[in-house]
């Protein structure tokens, strides 16, 4: 009797064990799913440390396990506490992702009216998901921010402008701004230039060169604009007389053995290239050329805040060849297969020549580039750029600093050349610009030297 008791005994123990086991590995799959422990990954975006009259917030979120439950974002400042944002996810399921895995959204709110004022304030966010953690509220993860509520806009007055621009030209506009650390310049026909400190110790009077396209037939709109840290904005507007001019217009032959030279060098770069010869050459004075005129462009995106350059800048000794905005028409076989604008002015002297550095300045860009060849582009500060191209040799890199006495390389016929030439251009934020401006010292000292001298009493 005793040893069947132990028999029973022996059983009903085994029997436990097993449904504990059980049960304990029940308990713990449960566990696992609805008490999962991972929080919510938060990514507060366009939320700035200042916060002006429109309050911006933009967030993502993101919960790989149970899902999104609820989203909150509140703003405090002294005894006023406002909601500005709250947003609760449905139950989609009863197990696995309950709620959704992400979401974003960009929250606008008006700081007077929902009671804040200029000065500090705190910014909450809050997230949790469906976990069964936290006695059934879930993980959650919670943000803090300290901002400040700026509404003031910054004060501009207008100095100095240009009282005459046309298509190709240059000018500046001169201004004194209340707020240092706003984003201001001079916006015309749509196109954004940006200004600059003049410098000489002084923290409010700034500097912004524009330019009007080679092809622009009048100006659609000029202004200064400033927009502070808030997003506060700022602007007025200014009249400057359109002056058009005459530009150029010229027929260029094409012969096969010109092509015959060419495309090969192009090749080389360029493996993209098909069809006939005649093809890729028109590939690469069209497509290419605007790929090439695009790099430049964005090469010319991130000047030096400081101005580098002095005086009138220098003139590569020669002979004109080809100006600037000339419109040009080729002509291959006998009829007229493409056309083509040519930014900038091309001088030959003997080949081989020296080439010298227009003015002093920072080498931002040496390298091979499609129909301008070897190619040496230099920053000149606070958004002025010279380019030279066709080069035989270069004798620089990036980052090397240079001035007018400086052997940079030498002519050549790399790229779109047909002789032995030099290419420049002078670029302002981008805009290629009339070269001719730039050589002129008269036309430096009246439009940009006596403004500044001017503008600092």
């Amino acid at each position: 009797m005793a040893l069947q008791n132990s028999k029973y005994y022996n059983n009903f123990k085994l029997i436990s064990i097993i449904l504990g086991v059980f049960l304990g590995g029940i308990g713990i799959a449960v566990f696992l799913l609805f008490f999962e422990g991972e929080s919510p990954v938060v990514k507060l975006e366009q939320t700035r440390d200042h916060i002006g009259k429109k309050g911006v917030i933009g967030y993502s979120v993101t919960d790989g396990k149970s899902g999104l439950r609820n989203i909150t974002i509140s703003g405090a400042q002294g005894s006023v506490t406002k909601v500005l944002h709250s947003v609760t996810f449905p139950r989609s399921s009863y197990t696995g992702k309950i709620g959704p895995a992400e979401t974003s959204e960009t929250v606008t709110f008006d700081t007077k009216k929902e009671g804040f004022v200029d000065g500090p304030m705190s910014i909450k966010f809050e997230a949790s998901d469906y976990s069964l953690r936290g006695w059934l509220q879930g993980n959650k993860i919670i943000i803090n921010k300290e901002v400040t509520v700026d509404t003031v806009p910054p004060q501009l007055q207008i100095l100095q402008s240009e009282k005459y621009i046309s298509p190709g030209g240059a000018g500046v506009a001169i201004y004194r701004l209340s707020d240092n650390t706003c984003t201001s310049g001079v916006t015309i026909n749509g196109r954004f230039h940006p200004g600059f400190l003049v410098g000489d110790g002084r923290q409010d009077i700034y500097i912004s060169y524009f330019a009007l396209p080679y092809d622009a037939q009048k100006i659609d709109s000029l202004l200064i604009s400033a927009i502070d840290l808030a997003g506060n904005e700022t602007s007025t507007s200014f009249t400057t007389i359109f002056k058009n001019i005459a530009q150029k217009t010229d027929t260029i032959t094409i012969s096969d053995s010109f092509i015959g030279t060419k495309v090969p060098e192009f090749q080389q770069y360029y493996p993209e290239m098909k069809g006939e010869l005649i093809d890729q050459y028109l590939y690469t004075n069209t497509t290419l050329r605007d790929q090439n005129n695009k790099k430049i462009s964005e090469l010319c995106q991130n000047p030096s805040a400081n101005r580098l350059w002095h005086g009138n800048f220098s003139r590569f000794a020669g002979s004109p060849k080809a100006g600037f905005a000339d419109h040009r028409s080729y002509l291959y076989g006998g009829k007229i297969i493409d056309h083509q604008v040519h930014l900038g002015v091309d001088i030959a002297s003997t080949n081989r020549a020296e080439v010298r550095a227009a003015n002093t300045g920072k080498v931002v860009f040496a390298e091979y580039l499609g129909i301008y060849g070897n190619m040496i582009l230099i920053d000149h500060g606070q958004g002025i750029f010279s380019l030279y191209s066709h080069l035989s040799q270069m004798n620089v890199a990036p980052g090397n600093e240079v001035d007018k006495k400086s052997v940079i390389g030498l002519t050549g016929t790399t790229g779109m050349a047909g002789g032995d030439h030099l290419h420049f251009s002078v670029l302002v934020n981008g805009v290629f610009v009339m070269p001719k401006e730039w050589w002129d010292e008269h036309w430096i000292n009246v439009t940009i030297e006596m403004p500044l001298t001017q503008s600092k009493f």
